[in-house]
């Protein structure tokens, strides 16, 4: 039974994913608005909902402590994992904008929640902080919109892209929240079984938070960002994974601390928190080197998340023989 749970989540993700980088794209080209901006908000946060959702009902459900590693392990699993395969799919162009003020703030989301985290827990104000770069962010992102379309040049599209977007506004706003529900109930399913295997073999809260939750709600950002990468969508792909980070501090992080104070396992400060601002700082040096994510980078990207993986294995291998 639980095999077919996971198929039918695969399948719905599979197809949601596809309908939202469709309509998403339609989207930008209807109102022109550049691609990147259109992954950095509504795709981003639509594909980051499984993690807000998870972590904060981890807060309400008395687990706080699932959510740091809910964050720390999907943001790793985002730059190294998905954007790791996503670059092997096809190779991932850097938009300039994205370089000058996204990646600077998700360093800096990164290095706060870091910073936040140095005496083993988020208090409720530190959230509230995190929420407020959110505001900050979107509010940002919004002006800049306003600016792209005075300024944008006509781009050439494709006679789908244009059937896409000659959708009225309302479907294409549909399509996406339609989408968007289904990436999330999609890999809730995938998450609910595969933390209950987790628990019932003793691994901790925080092992299970980044590994399984963390990968089972990456698993949207994984189908969307491959369906970009495929439909040569790379400004989609890599907006979406910049912004899902970003938001799964501010929001997924934020929200959950808000609601009560977040504790932070010690080998989070000692490990896990240096693995999620190394990986990001090398996608930063890996974007500024031409301007794009090559296939032989996305192999290094892969490469790395397996070896963080294999040594989280090891750790959980080392628990339960305990």
């Amino acid at each position: 039974m639980e095999f077919l749970t996971l198929i039918a989540g695969l399948v719905v993700l599979v197809l949601s994913g596809d309908y939202l980088v469709k309509f998403a794209s339609g989207l930008a080209i209807k109102m022109r608005i550049p691609p990147v901006i259109v992954g950095l908000t509504i795709v981003s946060i639509g594909t980051s909902a499984p993690e807000i959702m998870a972590s904060a009902r981890a807060a309400l459900e008395g687990n706080p402590g699932i959510t740091v590693g809910n964050v720390i392990g999907s943001n790793i699993a985002n730059l190294a994992l998905i954007l790791g395969v996503t670059a092997l799919i096809h190779p991932v162009r850097v938009d300039r904008s994205l370089m000058r003020s996204d990646f600077p703030m998700l360093l800096l989301a990164s290095l706060a929640i870091w910073w936040f985290a140095r005496n083993v827990e988020i208090a409720q104000w530190e959230g509230l902080a995190l929420v407020a770069g959110a505001v900050v962010l979107l509010s940002m992102l919004y002006f800049r919109s306003r600016r792209a379309r005075q300024t944008e040049s006509p781009s050439v599209d494709t006679p789908e892209e244009l059937e896409d977007a000659a959708r009225p506004l309302p479907i294409l706003l549909g399509g996406i929240a339609l989408a968007s529900a289904g990436l999330f109930y999609g890999s809730a399913w995938f998450v609910d079984g595969a933390r209950c295997i987790a628990i019932n073999n003793g691994v901790s809260d925080h092992i299970i938070g980044l590994t399984v939750v963390a990968f089972g709600t990456s698993v949207p950002e994984l189908v969307a960002s491959g369906i970009a990468a495929w439909k040569r969508e790379s400004d989609l792909a890599l907006g979406n994974l910049i912004g899902s980070n970003i938001f799964n501090i501010f929001l997924a992080a934020g929200i959950s601390a808000s609601i009560i104070p977040l504790p932070v396992d010690a080998q989070a400060l000692e490990f896990d928190f240096w693995w999620m601002t190394g990986v990001a700082a090398l996608v930063g040096l890996m974007m500024l080197h031409k301007g794009l994510i090559h296939r032989w980078k996305g192999a290094v990207l892969l490469l790395i998340y397996l070896a963080y993986v294999g040594y989280i294995g090891g750790a959980v291998a080392a628990v339960s023989a305990i």
